[in-house]
Formats: structure tokens, C-alpha cells, sequence
């Protein structure tokens, strides 16, 4: 599982650049590939700029593939993979369908195009907690209209946990709608545009071209596609679903149900910053094992 946007922050994987050479050698990659000293932003700050969609997105790419890269030889067997939004660029890194030079490359881009299509559309996002998945949809549905705005479930977290996206009048209903309906809470997100929605199409033809540019290989396992919630086996397939997930909802549930299923009773590994994936992962499959390889020290015990 490789983490998606809002996992960043200020010091992310200084410690195991200091660490393990294999984990400097891929900041450097990243670096060189961008022509960006991205590894001094992202152990320095400041926050404000690393926290830019732009830099945030290869920022946490660079962070799992430096924990990969340190960790391959130990994963084991591998199942399957799947990433959260920008995570699955990462889960193709994971796969070896992409280096992680042209995926920095990638997802600087997407980052790039994400950002503009949210200037020129603002949009909001907001966290609905505690109520099922069908009711924030229905409220999303109630909430919009071709003349006021739209508001879409865009990430599909948990049973009990979705992200609402879209313009931001019809977020604000929208949310209304959801605490009406029982949600005990509803979060509004610090972010640059609404992403995973009809606002982010404006995005989409760039990202094609980028996509259409960069070689892929055939995954060497299946990755589970947020757009479809289903395994991906060709890099047609591959580069296909990563264009629709610009406005697809990022089907989470659906993606870890479909790795368990590909691989009942293994254990599923976080790798990168933070452990949310872990956290919505107990929701979603009980009982799951798990562990989470984001810092030195959870690396050290892994390998150990």
C-alpha cells in the first residue's frame, strides 16, 4: 500500500538517507530527474512550500521508493499492490512498470496540471465521517445542479469514511446534506483544487500526453487501480486508468477487498510516510495484518 497526498511533511525520509545508501541513491535520482533539489525541500521545508500539490506529489513518490528500495529484497512475495491517488504511481514503481525517475517526472506533471486546473476552477474537498458510503452520494446527488456547482464522493476511504469534492458551494450543501443524514462529522480539507472530480478534467488531456511519453513495462504483479478497483496486469491498462483517475472517485474500498482477494491471508505493508492506509485498512478487510515502513527505525525492526 503506498500512500497518496497529505501524507508529506517536514523532515520525510531524512532518516533513511542517512541510513541506507540504496535510500540516498533514490532522493538523488528524483533530484536529478526533476532538476530540482526536491530531498533539500523536503528535509528543510519550508512547509508551505512543500505542501504545494507540484511538490507534495514526487515528495511522497520519492519517500516510498526509497523505503522500496531499501526493503525489496525482504517483501517477499508479492501479491498485488495498490496506491491511494498519487500512491498508485508509486505501486507501479513497487510493480517496476515504471522507474523512478520518469514516475518523479510524472507526477510533478500531474501535480503541475492539478494545480492550474484549481485556479481556474476553485474547488473545495471536505471529510464526511461517520456515515455509509451510499448516503454521501446521495447527498452529493442533492447538493448539485448545472446552474449552483457539483459535489461528487471522490474518495471512497472506508465503510464509514468518504471525501467529498467539487465546487465549493456544493460541498458546503453537500455537507449539510451528510450531517442531516447522520454524519457525525464533516472536515473541511486544506487543498488546491477538487480533486477526483469533474473539476480536475481540464487536466486530463495533459497528463494523456505525459503518460503517452513515458515507457511503462507490464506490472511484474497485479496493481489494484483506484478508478476501477480492479488488478492491472498490461501497461496499456496501466496508463489508461491513471488518466481516468484524475476524475474517477479513488475507489478504496473496493481496492483493498480486491487485493485481499488476490492474496487471502497475506500481510499488507505501507510503504512510505505516515500509517493511514493501515488505519483505514482494519475498516475495510478485520482482522488484516499489517505493518508500515515509512521511518528508519520501523525499517530497522522490519528487517531485522
Amino acid at each position: 500500500m503506498c500512500p497518496g497526498q497529505g501524507a508529506q511533511k517536514v523532515g520525510m525520509g531524512r532518516d533513511l538517507a542517512e541510513r541506507w545508501p540504496a535510500a540516498r541513491a533514490v532522493f538523488q535520482a528524483v533530484d536529478d530527474a526533476l532538476d530540482l533539489r526536491l530531498s533539500r525541500l523536503m528535509w528543510d521545508g519550508p512547509e508551505d512550500e512543500l505542501t504545494l500539490t507540484h511538490n507534495a506529489q514526487p515528495a511522497i513518490l520519492a519517500h516510498s521508493a526509497a523505503v522500496l528500495a531499501v526493503a525489496a529484497d525482504r517483501l517477499g512475495d508479492i501479491g498485488a499492490a495498490s496506491g491511494h491517488s498519487l500512491g498508485e504511481y508509486s505501486a507501479y514503481v513497487a510493480s517496476a512498470a515504471l522507474t523512478v525517475a520518469d514516475a518523479a517526472r510524472l507526477v510533478r506533471r500531474r501535480g503541475e496540471l492539478m494545480l492550474a486546473a484549481g485556479k481556474a476552477r476553485a474547488g473545495a474537498m471536505a471529510a464526511v465521517l461517520g456515515l455509509d458510503t451510499a448516503s454521501v452520494e446521495s447527498a452529493c446527488n442533492g447538493a448539485s445542479s448545472t446552474s449552483d456547482g457539483v459535489a461528487v464522493a471522490a474518495n471512497l476511504n472506508a465503510p464509514d469514511q468518504t471525501v467529498i469534492s467539487g465546487d465549493p458551494s456544493a460541498v458546503t450543501r453537500a455537507g449539510e446534506r451528510c450531517k442531516a443524514l447522520g454524519a457525525k462529522r464533516v472536515l473541511p480539507l486544506k487543498v488546491s483544487g477538487a480533486f477526483h472530480s469533474p473539476l480536475m478534467a481540464p487536466a486530463v488531456d495533459g497528463l494523456r500526453e505525459a503518460l503517452a511519453a513515458t515507457s511503462f513495462e507490464e506490472p511484474r504483479f497485479p496493481v489494484v487501480a483506484n478508478a476501477s478497483g480492479e488488478a492491472v496486469r498490461t501497461a496499456s491498462d496501466a496508463k489508461r486508468l491513471l488518466a481516468d483517475q484524475l476524475t474517477a472517485p479513488v475507489r478504496w474500498v473496493g481496492c483493498m477487498l480486491e487485493a485481499s482477494a488476490l492474496a487471502p491471508g497475506a500481510r499488507f505493508v505501507e510503504v512510505g510516510p505516515g500509517s493511514v492506509l493501515s488505519g483505514l485498512l482494519k475498516r475495510i478487510v478485520p482482522g488484516a495484518t499489517t505493518a508500515t515502513l515509512g521511518t528508519a527505525a520501523e525499517l530497522e525492526r522490519f528487517l531485522a
